[in-house]
């Protein structure tokens, strides 16, 4: 047969993306297919299960429009279906003049994104995180927190009751884009449909070489490394704690994050992975460290970064280091308070000119739309951007 829909990837775009598809065409035939034994088993499985409330994003954008939809569209799916989430909300503490500085002009930018987040004193801020320090601090009463991997197990529940079709352990090698339909095929099987949408995370740029498109950037796979604080620590905050970010950095830096299950995760950094989809900490894989070590932009994007790169790789190392970044905020913490915890490593897209892609972005052909970069806070708009290659869908061509 041949479907009136293929997606390849089960992470959580790849599932809103066919709950919205069925939603519209309730009658179509949708396949899902996904190369891991389980879904959402990279990069939705590896986040912080923060629900963002859209602070920190150039006001107008896509990706500013997109996080304030999700917060929403999140809460009432999480709502409806009975999935477990809290908005517990979240401090942005600057702990210096400079990062007082900044707050302001985030606070700024904060407003122009619609969000009216009041600023608290340092000591407001001990009333409200006593075992918190800072000079001043930002407080967003929206921002939640939600397993990401239960939210995508209830969207897949939903698209299987509506007739769809989800193959697990389906690496795809092939895939061919034909004047009626394309085809994707495995080792051993292939399938046909008259539109292919490819969420591939981590593999987006093979996936699209794979489809014959031209790709002139690469996914650089960047380890973000977390621990765990002992279940006697469970307490030390009630919001999230983030610090406040340096606009010239793509990442938010190290911070102090509640679980939906009850527990307190310190993190993350940001190190360069040796293996796109290698979780532990030694994992190398010889051919993506020669897809990023043969590829200009990657070494312009390390020199740019090169003092940034440096204190990242030294918290790595070294426990100590990467309690600092924490003290700072919260001075309790102490070594023997960073118990393991699983990393999790983000696809980040880097330009020819060493410029990280921060914003959404995708190529269409015909019968393809291929989902290049979905940056944080993707999860959270993880509804809005499944509606959006949705709606592209209901044309007779993308």
């Amino acid at each position: 047969m041949i479907y009136d829909y293929c997606i390849i990837g089960g992470g959580i775009i790849g599932l809103a993306t066919a709950h919205k598809l069925l939603e519209i065409h309730p009658d179509a035939s949708l396949l899902l297919l996904e190369k891991e034994t389980t879904l959402a088993s990279h990069q939705t499985g590896h986040n912080s299960g923060v629900i963002h409330a859209g602070i920190y994003y150039e006001p107008g954008s896509l990706k500013a429009r997109m996080c304030r939809e999700g917060l929403n569209s999140t809460v009432n799916f999480c709502k409806q279906y009975g999935v477990a989430y809290k908005q517990c909300g979240k401090l942005i503490v600057a702990t210096n003049s400079a990062e007082e500085a900044r707050l302001d002009t985030l606070h700024a930018r904060a407003y122009a994104n619609g969000l009216k987040l009041p600023r608290v004193s340092g000591a407001e801020l001990h009333e409200l995180e006593p075992n918190i320090t800072g000079m001043a601090a930002l407080l967003s009463s929206e921002t939640g927190i939600v397993n990401y991997q239960e939210m995508s197990a209830k969207l897949a529940e939903l698209v299987i009751v509506k007739g769809a079709e989800i193959v697990l352990g389906s690496k795809v090698e092939r895939i061919t884009e034909k004047t009626d339909f394309v085809e994707v095929g495995t080792q051993d099987l292939s399938w046909q449909a008259k539109k292919l949408i490819v969420c591939g995370g981590l593999q987006a740029d093979r996936l699209a070489k794979l489809a014959g498109l031209q790709v002139d950037f690469r996914i650089i796979p960047f380890r973000g490394e977390y621990f765990k604080l002992p279940a006697d620590k469970n307490s030390i905050i009630s919001h999230l704690i983030y610090p406040v970010p340096d606009p010239s950095l793509p990442f938010l830096g190290v911070h102090l994050t509640r679980m939906i299950d009850g527990g307190v995760t310190v993190g993350p950094n940001a190190v360069l992975g040796l293996a796109r989809e290698g979780y532990p900490k030694l994992s190398v894989n010889l051919r993506d460290v020669a897809s990023f070590a043969s590829y200009p932009g990657f070494w312009k994007l390390i020199w740019e970064h090169r003092r940034h790169t440096m204190h990242e790789l030294k918290g790595s190392l070294s426990r100590a280091s990467y309690l600092k970044d924490c003290q700072k905020y919260c001075p309790e913490l102490r070594p023997t308070d960073l118990l393991p915890h699983r990393a999790g490593i983000r696809a980040q897209v880097v330009a020819k000119n060493g410029q990280a892609v921060h914003d959404f972005m995708y190529e269409q052909t015909d019968r393809m739309l291929h989902i290049y970069n979905a940056p944080s806070p993707a999860a959270t708009s993880a509804l809005p951007i499944g509606e959006m290659i949705a709606q592209k869908c209901t044309d007779d061509k993308f």
